[in-house]
This record gives C-alpha cells, structure tokens and sequence, in this order.
C-alpha cells in the first residue's frame, strides 16, 4: 500500500474513531447536562487537573517513542507496560492519600471521595496503552474505532440511567471509569498483544532517552492547560467552572478530535520520511493546509452560532456558557497548528527543543493566569488569544529552521480559507441577531447559510485546499463504488 494510500485509510478510521465516538460522548454529554446541574460538571471539573498530571506521568513521553522507534520488540512495549502499570498505582496512593487536602483547598469536601473513585481509571487505562501505541503504529484505527464506540456507548448509557436515577455527580465519575474499563477489556480481548515477563534497563534507557523530554514538556503544557480549571474552581465557583467546562468541551471535540486526527495518522506516516526533507516538507505543507480547512470551517461556525448552540443541545439554563464557547472556538481555531508544528519537531527526534519550547511558551502564559484572577474569566479567554498567537511564531520559527516552511510561509498559505471562513462566520453570527426565529429553526438556518456560502465562496476563488479535499474525497468514493476501495 502507498503511502498516500496508507495515511488516507488511516485518516478515515481514524476520524471515524474520533468523531464517531466523541459523537456519542457528545450525545452523552448533552443527555447528562440536561439532567445535571452547571455545579455538577464544574466540581469534575475541579478534578480535571489531578487526573490529567497523573495521566503525564504514566505515559512519561514513552507512547510517541514506541510509535516513533521503526523496529520495536516485544521487551520494548513490555518495558514500557510494565513501567506505566507501576506509574498508575504510584499515581493512584499519591490522589488517594492528598484527597482530603483537594476538598479542603476547593472548599469542596465532597472531592475527597470523588477523586479516590476517579483516580482508580488511572490505573485502569495503564492496562491499554500498550495496546492502543501498537494499533497507532501499525495505522489500524479501524479496530479502535469499534473498541471506542462500544466503550463510550456501554459507558455511556449506564451514566445517563444513574443521573435520571438520582446520582448526580457520580454519573459523570461512573461514565469515566467505565469508559476505560470497558476499553482496556476489550483491547485485551480483540487484540493479540500480550505482555512478556521482562523488564529491559537497555530498552528502557533508550526510550526514556527520547521520551523523558517529553514527559517533562507533557507536564508543563498539562499544568497550563488544565490550570484554568483549578483559577476558576478556587477563585469563583463551582456554576461558573461548570459554565466554563461545558463550553471547553464543545470547543474539544472538534478542535482536540481534529488534531488528535491528524496528529495519530501524521506522526507514523511522516516518522517513516523523517530522512528525506523535500518529501517531509511537501507532505506536511499538505497536511497543515488540508486541517486548517476543517478547522476554520467548524470552529468559526461553532463561534457564529454558539448560543443557538447551547439552547438547542443542553438548554437554556446553560446560556451563560455561550459566551465562553464562542471565545474558546476562535482560540481552538488555531490549536490543529499549534499541535502539527509540535509534532514535526517529534518526528524529527528534537524531543529536546520540544520542552524548551513548552517552558518558553509558559512563561508567556503567567500573565493570563494573574488576569483570570484579577478581572475575571472573560479577560482571561481575551489573553489565551494573543498567548496563542505568540506561540504559533514560536513554534513556526523551528519549523522554518529545519523544513524550510516558517510560519509566514504557512499563514499565506492559510490566508485565502481563513479569510474566506471568517467572512463567512461574521456574517452567519449577525444574521442570528437579525432573524426572530426559535432557536432550533435559527440554528438550522445559520447551518444552511454558512455551509452554501462557503462551499460557494471555495467553488469561485478556486482554493487550493478544498479542491485537493475534494478531489481526493470523489476519487475514493469512485474507487470504492467499483471495489478498488
């Protein structure tokens, strides 16, 4: 199979792996938000940041080395499972022991045992990384597409019955718990990988060698995700992060999903030309000009039409989120290349310059964090903004240093579908404010307005990327008509 061939298969499962099943973790969500209440989902949400640092440290940077090393051996991932496995439980004692601590710091003494419930998916998922790093490798995101659906559909149904039944904030940490529950059985049971009794000190150093920078960055870019969750949690409360956590979530799917996406497929395929520049430059010109389409296209229709949005999928006693959604979705807008320009400096084994870069960037980061505390949690999405800007010139500078392809290159590259998108979402957000319809009816016609514009505006100034797109998406449906698929 070509390698065109190979990244466009791996592409489709692995968009269907993550849109299929963020689709139902979505419809789950929505379900949930409307039988929970803002205070519920913000008191996860004061948690977020004690799992996510936990989770840094189990993988320690050890999944992108196994993906990126071309010729690994059963001892390498048996190392490494045997290593996350140890993490995870260190982890858990760690959450277990300091969770009064999390309750008396939040005023929130109820976290105490959330997390002690919560942390044991820690330990769980360590079970099926090893499983999931090979199907990676190996481009096979068919089969964890089918895993991820029927986790996140179990899990799913289970958590909604506990809300309606009462639960309350418990139907969100059962929803977690399961979800890497059922998915670690399942890889176990689908999937012919199984661990060797060894520990290799050679296999080890080796990839912690390349992975251990990436663990420290991992933990830095973690804390400065997931530190907003911690400011508004502390210094406002519980309804406001939840307003926030709702709208970081619909901002997620799309934004994270997509880079996930394209990050999953274009770290193997790229690590396999990482020694012949002209082809890596040309492969990841494409790759970056293909994802910025989509991720302009969703995520300034996601800013124009945010408080329809909100109404229509959770309810109207969420509508305090909307303001945060359509802030938060110009912000993601940018976060596919953020993610791709980090993720050559992978390929090309500069783990090293990939944390200086991180600890550079959170530097320039303190400043939101003091806004946020100060003048709130609108002034401190306005400073994410420009952080986010900073960083994307950072982050391209290298980039250009070692392909070639800076980021003044890769914005005029950008400039023809982000004008065009943003036109069109300016003018798909004041039509909102002008027609009087009911939301549902609104939202449907912003949907319509947006999608023939843009379609239209594409087909007349002949932009690149779309034509690439869709061209590849009618040259594969014709092979598959006629079985060549």
């Amino acid at each position: 199979m070509s390698l065109k061939n190979k990244a466009f298969k791996g592409f489709f499962w692995s968009f269907i792996d993550s849109f299929a099943g963020q689709g139902i973790n979505f419809l789950v969500g929505i379900a949930l938000a409307r039988l929970l209440s803002p205070r519920e989902f913000g008191l996860i949400g004061m948690l977020t940041i004690f799992i996510a640092i936990s989770q840094s440290f189990i993988d320690s940077g050890f999944r992108n080395a196994l993906i990126r090393k071309q010729n690994c051996s059963n001892t390498d991932y048996s190392t490494v499972f045997y290593f996350n496995l140890f993490v995870s439980i260190i982890c858990y004692f760690i959450l277990f022991f300091i969770a009064g601590a999390i309750g008396e710091f939040y005023h929130e003494q109820i976290l105490a045992d959330l997390i002690k419930v919560l942390g044991i998916s820690l330990i769980i998922n360590a079970f099926g990384i090893i499983h999931s790093t090979i199907l990676t490798k190996e481009i096979d995101f068919k089969k964890q597409t089918k895993i991820s659906l029927i986790a996140s559909l179990f899990s799913g149904v289970i958590a909604i019955t506990m809300a309606y039944s009462g639960f309350g904030v418990w139907s969100l940490v059962t929803l977690t718990v399961l979800r890497y529950l059922f998915t670690t059985i399942i890889f176990w049971v689908y999937t012919t990988w199984k661990p060797i009794f060894v520990f290799s000190i050679v296999s080890f150093k080796e990839l912690f060698a390349f992975g251990s920078k990436l663990l420290v960055s991992g933990l830095i870019n973690t804390v400065f995700e997931n530190i907003y969750y911690l400011i508004i949690g502390k210094y406002f409360s519980a309804v406001q992060l939840g307003y926030y956590t709702r709208a970081d979530q619909f901002r997620m799917i799309p934004s994270l999903g997509l880079s996930s996406v394209i990050g999953r497929v274009s770290y193997p395929v790229l690590s396999e030309i990482q020694n012949d520049i002209v082809l890596l430059k040309n492969a990841y010109k494409r790759i970056i000009k293909s994802t910025m389409l989509l991720s302009f296209i969703i995520m300034f229709f996601l800013a124009a039409s945010s408080q329809n949005i909100i109404i229509v999928f959770i309810g109207s006693k969420w509508l305090p989120t909307a303001k945060f959604l359509q802030l938060l979705a110009i912000i993601g807008s940018l976060y596919p290349l953020h993610a791709l320009n980090l993720n050559l400096l992978q390929v090309l084994g500069r783990s090293d310059l990939f944390l200086k870069l991180e600890i550079i960037k959170k530097f320039l980061a303190i400043p939101t964090i003091l806004i946020g505390i100060y003048y709130g949690i609108e002034a401190m999405i306005f400073t994410m903004f420009f952080n986010s800007l900073i960083a994307l010139f950072i982050n391209g500078f290298w980039t250009g240093k070692f392909i070639n392809y800076n980021m003044i290159e890769q914005l005029l590259d950008l400039a023809p579908t982000f004008l065009v998108t943003l036109a069109t979402g300016v003018l798909v957000y004041y039509l909102g404010t002008l027609i009087i319809l009911d939301s549902l009816y609104l939202l449907l016609t912003q949907f319509m307005t947006f999608s023939f514009m843009i379609i239209s505006l594409y087909e007349l100034f002949k932009v690149d990327d779309y034509i690439y797109i869709k061209n590849l998406f009618f040259e594969k449906l014709v092979n598959f008509k006629y079985g060549k698929a």
